[in-house]
């Protein structure tokens, strides 16, 4: 579950309405993806973190390389809740403050940790200006003093005003790679086509635990260009059996309506994970539990019920995958939301930890998984073949794995799409973010998978 301050709860509430250049004005949003943020009453200084700490400095085009890059942040959704925003730098770190003091540092994924880096926007001082409120101290903003970045009580004086009000500026560093395809920590990215369009449901990053409660989509015309549509089911209030770890999600279209399959647990001490699945008449949702309790619990089988993945073969028939530990699978009913119990099979691999998934191409069922543990810089992708949905498999090779002379590790949790009308593929998967990532850290990447004649994956080398 999400847990809100009563006075963030107010802040938020009050519909503030934002304008930054070249948008139109809406309640509380920002661009997310590469920024700048320019000194308001110090035109040419701009928001810098030098030896982890905030300050505004005078940046130009002859500036170092360093300095520019310290001065370049990317704007994703705010760690403590996606109604606010957090500011990475280009290290991987993120501003927070701590003893009032704007800092720059590595995420720890804590409760305390993704509020003190949640910042929400309000009006700057001057049209097209911002100015930023803590997220846990909202009557707080961040202030330059002496050049230097503070957390400081507001005062209604046009000095304060000038002194925490920013102009979000081109960045002094664009992006210059290809990854991440969204900005922001998220993992296990499920991709799928709707109607010729591409639609990314990931985890929500980031979480000490994997305890994230929510799940947002994404949707592109080209694998490029992505739209955030923002939450589409959220554990604290929209399913009654679930509160946190809001893992791996997957959809799929049936019946006129889309099925998001998840999986999820208790915040009060409890380990143990249920496959849940909501229904929505949207690929954007939002989604409702469809059936008020879990599709699978806890205690149904061994292993972890985690990590669903739906296939729907050329006849129409549906199939559910799912497991940690144990890969297992079931042909689903008509309805998208029961099956017979006695039509589970175990389906575990050699080297299978968990992620699977399967698609079809040219009458060959590709099964595959993702090997070792998401902590590990060793996490990677394996397939095996096979002539039915249900097996049995034979193991083929890696086909993902860390690249590490790019910085590239933990390379997993994937799922693959075809170009509609092509025979043209992509992988999306999670890594451990560039370049100061870990095991809660994760990034999502997307990269193309093609094949050799004989049907057989060729490895995808990962890219930045």
């Amino acid at each position: 579950m999400r847990m809100f301050s009563a006075p963030a709860l107010v802040a938020l509430a009050a519909g503030i309405l934002v304008t930054v250049p070249g948008t139109p004005a809406s309640a509380a949003t920002l661009p997310t993806g590469a920024q700048s943020l320019e000194s308001v009453n110090f035109p040419g200084r701009y928001v810098r973190h030098a030896n982890y700490v905030g300050q505004i400095e005078q940046v130009t085009s002859a500036s170092p390389a360093q300095t520019k890059l310290d001065a370049t942040f990317t704007i994703v959704n705010g760690l403590a809740s996606p109604a606010c925003y957090s500011l990475q730098t280009k290290s991987g770190l993120f501003l927070r403050h701590r003893d009032w003091r704007v800092r720059a540092e590595l995420n720890t994924g804590d409760p305390a940790f993704q509020a003190d880096a949640t910042f929400c926007p309000l009006p700057g001082s001057v049209a097209g200006s911002i100015s930023l409120a803590s997220y846990n101290y909202p009557g707080r903003r961040i202030r330059h003093r002496d050049y230097a970045l503070w957390l400081e009580t507001y005062q209604d004086t046009p000095l304060f005003r000038a002194d925490s009000s920013f102009r979000m500026t081109a960045p002094w560093v664009p992006k210059s790679n290809k990854g991440p395809a969204i900005p922001g920590l998220f993992a296990d990215p499920h991709l799928s086509v709707f109607n010729g369009r591409y639609y990314l449901y990931p985890t929500t990053d980031g979480f000490a635990g994997w305890s994230g409660g929510y799940y947002k989509a994404f949707s592109s015309p080209d694998l490029v260009n992505w739209t955030d549509h923002g939450v589409i089911l959220d554990h604290g209030p929209d399913v009654s059996w679930a509160d946190n770890a809001a893992w791996a999600p997957a959809v799929v279209a049936a019946n006129g309506s889309y099925y998001l399959y998840f999986s999820g647990g208790l915040a009060s001490g409890n380990t143990a994970k249920h496959l849940g699945v909501a229904v929505s008449d949207s690929p954007t949702g939002p989604f409702r539990d469809a059936l008020g309790r879990p599709l699978i619990r806890s205690d149904q089988y061994s292993g972890q019920m985690i990590d669903p993945m739906v296939f729907t073969d050329d006849d129409g028939r549906s199939y559910l995958y799912w497991g940690q530990g144990v890969a297992r699978v079931v042909p689903l009913n008509g309805d998208m939301t029961s099956f017979d119990p006695a039509l589970v099979r175990v389906i575990t691999p050699p080297g299978y930890n968990e992620a699977p998934f399967v698609f079809k191409r040219n009458g060959i069922y590709y099964f595959m998984w993702s090997e070792n543990d998401t902590r590990s810089e060793d996490y990677r992708v394996a397939y095996a073949t096979g002539t039915t949905p249900l097996g049995p498999w034979t193991k083929r090779a890696i086909v993902l794995q860390k690249r590490l002379e790019a910085g590239i590790k933990g390379t997993g949790h994937h799922s693959v799409v075809r170009v509609p009308g092509t025979d043209l593929w992509h992988m999306a998967y999670h890594r451990f973010a560039v370049p100061a990532g870990d095991g809660t850290n994760r990034e999502t990447a997307i990269d193309p998978m093609s094949f050799n004649a004989d049907g057989t994956i060729r490895p995808i080398v990962p890219a930045l």
